[in-house]
């Protein structure tokens, strides 16, 4: 559960085009409004960001290059630096996109009625999201490059922590439903057992990306199901 920040996002048939591109595309009979700089700024910045993370898929982190990433954005170089110091501020800012979207799903599980039922019906989506191969290559490159060079590490665990903050608060919540209470320790045993198994279908996207996910999301919901109701391995030494 990987491991997507409050930032604008565009859809993706328009995140690829400069902004006065998208204006064209509005209604002739309307008033054409030049967008205001704080948010022309972000409609630029997510369109840089689109096209790294389309470069660091298809090149890897070292491959790509500024030139290269520019021309995908269709912008000059020197645009990109007025947003991005380097390409560490870029893959640091793709973190933020999707700890954002982890924060976003962890808090609307926590304020459903029934959490665990909540968190249940999610895996679907989250299972196929993690065996999008555009998802596996993106993510699994980024762990690469964090495993290689410690600036990109911190990145990476300080919102690798924020997540397992959120998640862990969403577990209690869905444990104390089912009359659990417990520990700390049980509680992160548990979450990383999830985290594992949404993180290693990243792996499986690229060494079998014909299994059959619908069978996967079956036993993924049954697997989640038997962790959120049954007591923890902690709980039962302490009855």
């Amino acid at each position: 559960m990987n491991v997507r920040s409050t930032l604008v996002f565009v859809s993706r048939k328009t995140i690829n085009q400069r902004p006065r591109d998208i204006l064209e595309m509005l209604p002739m009979t309307e008033p054409v409004t030049v967008p205001a700089e704080p948010q022309r700024s972000e409609v630029r910045r997510t369109q840089i960001l689109a096209a790294a993370a389309d470069c660091f898929r298809r090149h890897g982190f070292h491959g790509a290059s500024i030139a290269q990433i520019s021309k995908a954005a269709g912008m000059s170089a020197g645009h990109i630096y007025h947003y991005f110091d380097n390409k560490e501020a870029i893959i640091a800012a793709i973190v933020a996109q999707d700890l954002a979207q982890v924060l976003t799903l962890t808090a609307e599980l926590r304020s459903a009625r029934d959490v665990k039922g909540a968190m249940i019906a999610r895996i679907s989506d989250s299972v196929r999201e993690h065996l999008d191969p555009r998802v596996a290559a993106l993510r699994l490159e980024i762990v690469a490059e964090a495993a290689r060079h410690p600036g990109i590490a911190d990145i990476v665990r300080s919102a690798d922590l924020q997540s397992r903050q959120s998640l862990a608060e969403t577990l209690r919540s869905a444990r104390r439903s089912a009359g659990h209470r417990d520990n700390d320790a049980d509680t992160a045993a548990l979450m990383e057992v999830i985290i594992a198994m949404f993180e290693g279908l990243l792996i499986r996207a690229v060494r079998n990306p014909d299994l059959d996910q619908g069978r996967v999301v079956q036993m993924f919901q049954s697997v989640v199901e038997n962790l959120l109701t049954q007591p923890t391995e902690g709980a039962r030494k302490r009855i």
